[in-house]
């Protein structure tokens, strides 16, 4: 085989290589303390991971750690942070037309759009979010229309939706609210009332189209409408709707809404919802918290930083999400808005396992992610000190067995 040969093959194999998705790895990872989330702290601890999950999690003591595999070594050990509610991959850091796909202004409704078909896994926002230990995303499109569409789950690594995503469809966003009234451009709809109306009108249809469907001669069933497909999907609950308000009236018409057509709800921002907690609470509803370190202004002019705490005491389950954010960096970053919250009043301890575990439940994938458990996704992020200092880094990020960010971030 001639040198050129011989060279093509090479260059050939490395452009596989640098195609494909990274291996996991086998690894140690040693902590000063263990946050397993669902049990209790582990002092001097020790994580052997295998195949991408995680084979054993307790002390160290007594532990022959196997040859070859590799050992990280940290102050504290955490499962890795979820953000429960972005807008990264669809909206990108520059900030520009090209990289702004959270929101397509040209109907008030449009539960079709589907977040995988517009998700850019190699945006420079999740390499960010990555290297401060956030290792999954529940992320679609904007807050910014009554219906915007789609969102979906995905781990924040790989180069393609494919290696990417766990869930391509995992819940359909709706606003109420100032985000989605349109009276500034003469459109609709312009009012509260208009909001629920149109709402309404497309649930109402959308179980017109439900009827015709299940119709035993198959010639009288319409034809197939996706916009009536998603909203089918939330009235036979295969979905559930994330809705965001901000306002405790318009978290009310949320909550009448979701029992009136039988939806499964989940509520975002809510910044007044310590106004509406037995009403929700009754309701059975999560919530996942406006950014605390938002500012206090508009819709969020009533907001509190004791709302995390008032919700846990009150039994409703939380998580921390970054949300949306019309200017750069365009995103927030969940570990520190979940440290805010802790110096509130929720305390250390239950706003990590909102960033953890309880963030996994609402987004129904505990069985997978949210703690330390044998046979779990070996999602860890490592510190030099305590997460909720200020002065602490994440040294280390690992997703699924792979190391995918090291340094001092």
């Amino acid at each position: 085989m001639s040198f050129l040969s011989r060279l093509s093959q090479a260059l050939f194999a490395a452009a596989i290589a640098l195609c494909a998705p990274a291996l996991s790895q086998d690894l140690a990872v040693r902590g000063e303390t263990i946050h397993t989330v669902s049990g209790a702290k582990i002092q001097d601890g020790l994580v052997i991971v295998r195949g991408g999950k995680i084979q054993s999690v307790g002390p160290a003591a007594g532990v022959t750690i196997p040859a070859g595999l590799r050992t990280l070594t940290a102050k504290v050990v955490v499962p890795g942070l979820i953000d429960a509610h972005s807008v990264v991959g669809l909206a990108g850091y520059l900030n520009q037309p090209q990289d702004q796909d959270q929101h397509d202004p040209s109907a008030p409704i449009q539960p079709e759009l589907r977040a995988i078909d517009a998700y850019n896994a190699r945006e420079r926002l999740i390499e960010w979010l990555r290297g401060l230990g956030v290792t999954t995303l529940h992320t679609g499109h904007a807050p910014l229309a009554l219906i915007s569409g789609q969102t979906l789950v995905a781990k924040t690594r790989g180069d393609s939706v494919e290696q990417a995503v766990i869930v391509p469809r995992a819940m359909i966003a709706a606003t109420l609210g100032a985000d989605s009234r349109e009276e500034a451009k003469g459109k609709s709809p312009g009012t509260a009332g208009k909001q629920i109306a149109l709402l309404r009108e497309a649930f109402v249809g959308a179980q017109e189209y439900q009827r015709k469907q299940s119709q035993a001669d198959a010639s009288k069933r319409p034809d197939r409408d996706l916009r009536q497909e998603a909203l089918v999907d939330l009235l036979e609950r295969r979905t559930r709707l994330l809705l965001t308000a901000q306002r405790h009236q318009d978290i009310a018409s949320a909550l009448r809404l979701a029992q009136e057509f039988k939806l499964e709800l989940v509520l975002d921002g809510a910044a007044e919802a310590y106004v509406l907690i037995e009403e929700i609470k009754a309701a059975g509803v999560p919530v996942i918290v406006h950014p605390p370190m938002a500012r206090f202004w508009g819709e969020l002019e009533n907001a509190s930083r004791n709302t995390p705490k008032l919700l846990v005491d009150a039994g409703i389950p939380i998580a921390f999400g970054s949300g949306y954010e019309s200017y750069v960096p365009k995103t927030r970053v969940v570990l520190f808005e979940a440290a805010i919250a802790a110096s509130h009043g929720l305390g250390a301890d239950t706003a990590l396992r909102a960033l953890t575990l309880d963030a996994a439940r609402i987004l129904g994938l505990e069985a997978r992610i949210g703690s330390l458990e044998v046979g779990k996704d070996a999602d860890l992020a490592l510190f030099d000190g305590d997460p909720f200092e200020y002065t602490t880094h994440c040294i280390a990020t690992v997703i699924e067995g792979v190391v995918v960010s090291e340094g001092s971030r």
